[in-house]
């Protein structure tokens, strides 16, 4: 797989931590790779699963520095794709030292893009221009 494509893996993975408590994530991840459409060999599935999972240990952490800058939001009000994206990317930015922020950054707006509503793009791209 692509970067591009694990990086959409990894927030597929994550995303689902919005629907499941933290402990059934061990479960939801088997489930994740018993998805006949996953089409990832054993090093893809490992490196989803290692950072997907470096994600869902920082998040409250990762939470924090989203409510710091993303003035007039909070994570709670915003919508569950949004959230996912920034979570990916802050991570990325601010503990991924093999992801360049400027990447980081595009590949979250592109992911919204892709995934979430017509505004999302650049209520992405204006919340994560101020972590950098």
């Amino acid at each position: 797989m692509s970067r591009r494509e694990l990086r959409e893996q990894i927030f597929k993975f994550i995303f689902r931590v919005e629907f499941n408590d933290r402990d059934e994530m061990p479960e939801q991840e088997r489930f994740f790779f018993e998805d006949d459409e996953l089409a990832a060999d054993e090093k893809d599935a490992a490196y989803i699963s290692k950072k997907g999972n470096r994600i869902i240990e920082k998040l409250d952490e990762i939470d924090a520095m989203i409510n710091k800058q993303a003035k007039g939001w909070t994570t709670q009000r915003m919508g569950k794709v949004d959230l996912t994206i920034l979570r990916l990317a802050v991570y990325e930015i601010s503990f991924d030292e093999d992801v360049p922020a400027g990447v980081a950054i595009n590949e979250a707006v592109e992911l919204a893009k892709r995934f979430g509503q017509e505004e999302s793009s650049g209520f992405v791209n204006g919340v994560l221009a101020k972590f950098v």
